[in-house]
C-alpha cells in the first residue's frame, strides 16, 4: 500500500487558557519547520479544558484569578506569570497576563471544532492565543470570536449561528473523553500517529526526533513490498540476446 496522499496524524490536546500550550505551539512548528517530511504530516487539535467550571469575569485578570485558585498571594500569583511570560518570550511570544482575560474555554473549543470543518484550524488555534494571552480578549465573548473567525477567512454570521448553538460541544467532549483514554493527564500534549506522546512544552529537537521516529515507523506500516511472479525476463548485465 502506497503512502501516497496519505499523512500521519500529530494530535495535539491544548486549552486556549493554557499558557504552556502556546508555547508548545510554538516548539512543535520549529521541530516541524525542520523536518524534512513535514508535507506528509497532518495536525489535529484536540480540546481539553483545564477549569471546565471557570465562570467568565471579563472583570479579573489572570494574576487575580491564580492567586484565588491556589489560595497564594497576588504578588506569588505575579512572580509565577513573570516565569512563563519569560519562557514565552523566548520563543518570540508576548504574553500580557495583567490583561488577560478569565474566560471559560468551551465557546473557543467549539470555534475550533468549526473552523476544523472549513480547513482553517490551525489558523484558529493561533488566533485565539493570540487573543487570550497577547491581545486581552475575551474568548468566551460571541461577538469577540465571530470578529475573529472573520479575520481568519471564516463566514461571521455562520459563526455566530454555531456559538449561538449548542453544535460541536458534543465534539469537544469527545476529546476529552479521548485524553482520558490516552493518558492525557495535562496540556499541551502531542500524540504520534498513536504510538508516541510528547507531554509539555519540550524542547523543539525532542519534537523532532518524535516526529522522525514515528514517521519512520508510519512509512514501513504504509509502504508494503510488491509481490513478484517471476517469469523470462532480462536483469542488468545479462546477455538477453
Amino acid at each position: 500500500m502506497s503512502t501516497a496522499g496519505k499523512k500521519m496524524e500529530v494530535e495535539i490536546w491544548s486549552d486556549v487558557m493554557c499558557p504552556f500550550c502556546y508555547i508548545g505551539k510554538r516548539k512543535f512548528e520549529a521541530a516541524l519547520a525542520e523536518f524534512p517530511g513535514k508535507d506528509q504530516v497532518a495536525i489535529t487539535w484536540k480540546s481539553f479544558q483545564l477549569s471546565p467550571h471557570m465562570v467568565t469575569d471579563p472583570a479579573k485578570n489572570i494574576h487575580q484569578y491564580l492567586a484565588e485558585h491556589k489560595g497564594i498571594s497576588l504578588q506569588e500569583a505575579e512572580r509565577m506569570n513573570d516565569y512563563v511570560t519569560d519562557m514565552a518570550a523566548q520563543v518570540g511570544l508576548s504574553y500580557r497576563f495583567d490583561q488577560a482575560v478569565v474566560a471559560n474555554s468551551m465557546k473557543a473549543h467549539r470555534f475550533s471544532h468549526y473552523a476544523k470543518t472549513q480547513g482553517k484550524q490551525d489558523e484558529a488555534e493561533e488566533r485565539l492565543f493570540s487573543a487570550y494571552f497577547t491581545e486581552g480578549k475575551n474568548t468566551d465573548d460571541l461577538d469577540t470570536l465571530v470578529t475573529l473567525g472573520e479575520e481568519i477567512g471564516l463566514d461571521g454570521a455562520e459563526v455566530r449561528a454555531i456559538l449561538e448553538s449548542d453544535k460541536y460541544t458534543e465534539a469537544v467532549r469527545t476529546d476529552i473523553y479521548e485524553a482520558q483514554q490516552v493518558g492525557v493527564r495535562g496540556v499541551p500534549f502531542f500524540a504520534f500517529d498513536r504510538k508516541y506522546g510528547v507531554s509539555g512544552a519540550q524542547d523543539s529537537q525532542v519534537f523532532l526526533q518524535t516526529l522522525q521516529k514515528s514517521f519512520d515507523e508510519w512509512k514501513k506500516e504504509n509502504v508494503s513490498p510488491i509481490e513478484v511472479i517471476d517469469g523470462p525476463a532480462c536483469a542488468p548485465g545479462e546477455d538477453c540476446a
